[in-house]
């Protein structure tokens, strides 16, 4: 068990294993602080010592769920690569419940400035890096130059993808070879101006 402020990794990891294990369940619907703790062996204060809401919680439980472990393909290109992570993306939100929990985390963003907060300012950030990773792989390759269309570029790829999860029509996967097309033909097109 936790003493003060150290988390012991026993704990934190019941506690990671808990919440993945009742979201799985249960779903965001059916997650609560309290079923945590009972599984976990824990208690509300070591939570909140180490997460600051439900939604820190939950990010963590995401973030360790396999997003940032979604491999980027090296096809070579930029669209095929974006393509490739998109529709793997698309697929992981659409076949577990971490779709469902990225949804009701962006709807308790919209009432909770804690919650948006978080949202905003640590994991929007943490969630382009694949897509970083993609876009830096096609400037190392010569397709294009690093520069602020770029990153309105992640930007866009991002909110076409969130568009997707939050109105629970991810299935259609094409789209995402057709998202792909349209964004390096409009970067080759800025950049050549």
């Amino acid at each position: 068990m936790s003493h003060g402020a150290v988390r012991s990794e026993e704990t934190h990891s019941a506690i990671i294993e808990a919440a993945a294990a009742i979201l799985e369940e249960s779903g965001y619907a059916g997650f609560t602080l309290d079923a945590v703790v009972k599984r976990a062996g824990s208690s509300k204060p070591s939570i909140y010592r180490w997460w600051k809401n439900k939604a820190a919680l939950i990010i963590e439980v995401y973030e360790r769920s396999g997003e940032s472990a979604l491999t980027t393909s090296r096809k070579g290109n930029l669209r095929d690569e974006l393509a490739d992570f998109l529709a793997a993306l698309w697929n992981w939100w659409g076949g577990t419940r971490a779709g469902e929990a990225l949804r009701s985390i962006v709807a308790e963003a919209q009432s909770d400035p804690q919650t948006l907060s978080l949202l905003r300012d640590e994991f929007v950030d943490r969630r382009k890096n694949n897509l970083r990773v993609i876009f830096q792989r096609a400037c190392d390759r010569g397709e294009l130059q690093w520069s602020p269309d770029v990153e309105a570029a992640m930007s866009l790829a991002m909110g076409t993808s969130w568009f997707h999860m939050l109105t629970g029509t991810l299935a259609d996967t094409r789209l995402c070879e057709v998202y792909a097309d349209i964004l390096v033909r409009a970067l080759e097109v800025h950049q050549a101006n």
